[in-house]
C-alpha cells in the first residue's frame, strides 16, 4: 500500500528483498493504491521470480463491482503488474448497488479464463461474505480469502469474521496489525508529526480514541519489560489467533519493517498473550444470550 507513496522505488525494492529473505512469498496490492504506482513497482519486483511468489490485487474500491468496472480495472492492474495471471483478486469492498450475480459471474469467468486463481473479498461483514459465497457456489466457484482489519485495538473481527473463517475454511489475510502505526509506540511522543495518524485524517479518526492510545502506551511498556519492540508483540498477537490470520505487514522502509518481520519467529508464551489480550477490551459476542456463550 505504501509502494510509490511513502515508500520510494528504492525503499520498495529494499522492503521486497527483506520480505523475501524472511521467507515471505505473498504480496498484496490494489488497483486503488498510490495511483497505480504500487502495482507497477510490485510488478517490476516480482517479474524475475514470478513462479516463486503469490500476487494479490483488488478491484472495485472506486466504481463498484459491476462487470464493466471489474474487467476494465483488472485489465489495467495486469498491465501495471506486467502479469498475464494474478493469484488472488479481491473485491475491495462490498457494493450493494450491483447484483452479486453479476459480480461473481465476472469473477468466475476470469477464473475459467485462467486470469486469476483465487477469489477474495475485503472489508466485507460476515453476512456479506456468506451471502456472496452462496452466489459463488451456484456458479461453481467460491471465495477462498478474506481481508478484514484486525489488531489489538480493532478486534471486531473476533466476533463473527474470524470464527466464520475457521468454520468455512477461509484464509484471513488481515490488515493493519500495527493500527496505522499506533502500536509501534511512536505516537506516545507529543511531537510525533510523521506517520499515518499524523498526516491522514482517516487514520487519525480511526485510531483517535483515548483508550486506544492508552493501550498503545501499555503495549510499549510491556514490550520494554520484555526487551522486544512493540510492533513485534502486536504482530505476534495477531498470528496467535486460532483462525491463523496472515497479517499484512506494511512499512515505509526496511528498517521500519524489521520489528514486524521479527514476529514470524517470536515465541509468544501464554502469559504474555494473556497480558496483550488484557490491553484492550474484546468486543461483545454476536448474541445477546451471553449466559449461553
Amino acid at each position: 500500500m505504501q509502494f510509490g507513496g511513502t515508500a520510494s522505488a528504492a525503499d520498495a525494492a529494499e522492503l521486497y528483498a527483506a520480505c523475501r529473505a524472511a521467507g515471505i512469498t505473498h504480496f498484496d496490492t490494489a488497483h486503488a493504491y498510490t495511483n497505480g504506482a504500487s502495482e507497477r513497482l510490485l510488478g517490476d519486483l516480482v517479474r524475475p521470480e514470478r513462479a516463486a511468489v503469490f500476487v494479490a490485487t483488488k478491484a472495485g474500491y472506486v466504481g463498484g463491482s459491476s462487470r464493466q468496472n471489474i474487467l476494465s480495472t483488472f485489465d489495467e492492474s495486469r498491465q501495471r503488474l506486467q502479469l498475464d495471471h494474478v493469484d488472488l483478486l479481491y473485491l475491495h469492498r462490498f457494493d450493494d448497488a450491483t447484483p452479486l450475480e453479476e459480480t461473481f459471474e465476472t469473477l468466475a469467468k476470469l477464473q475459467s479464463d485462467e486470469l486469476i486463481t483465487h477469489i477474495g473479498v475485503s472489508n466485507f461483514a460476515a453476512w456479506q461474505v456468506m451471502k456472496a459465497q452462496a452466489v459463488a457456489a451456484k456458479l461453481g466457484t467460491s471465495i477462498s480469502h478474506i481481508q478484514p482489519m484486525y489488531n489489538l485495538v480493532k478486534r471486531q473481527a473476533e466476533v463473527e469474521i474470524l470464527p466464520m473463517a475457521q468454520a468455512e475454511g477461509l484464509v484471513p489475510c488481515t490488515y493493519s496489525p500495527l493500527g496505522g502505526g499506533l502500536l509501534t509506540g511512536k505516537y506516545s511522543a507529543d511531537a510525533q508529526t510523521e506517520g499515518r495518524l499524523a498526516t491522514d485524517h482517516r487514520y487519525a479518526a480511526r485510531y483517535g480514541l483515548p483508550q486506544m492510545h492508552k493501550a498503545a502506551q501499555d503495549l510499549a511498556a510491556l514490550a520494554a519489560d520484555l526487551g522486544v519492540h512493540p510492533a513485534t508483540l502486536a504482530v505476534a498477537w495477531v498470528l496467535q489467533h486460532p483462525a491463523a490470520p496472515l497479517p499484512i505487514l506494511s512499512a515505509r522502509n526496511a528498517a521500519q519493517l524489521a520489528p514486524s518481520l521479527a514476529a514470524i519467529n517470536y515465541a509468544l508464551d501464554a502469559e504474555t498473550y494473556a497480558k496483550l489480550q488484557a490491553l484492550f477490551p474484546a468486543p461483545p459476542p454476536a448474541t445477546d444470550r451471553i449466559e449461553e456463550v
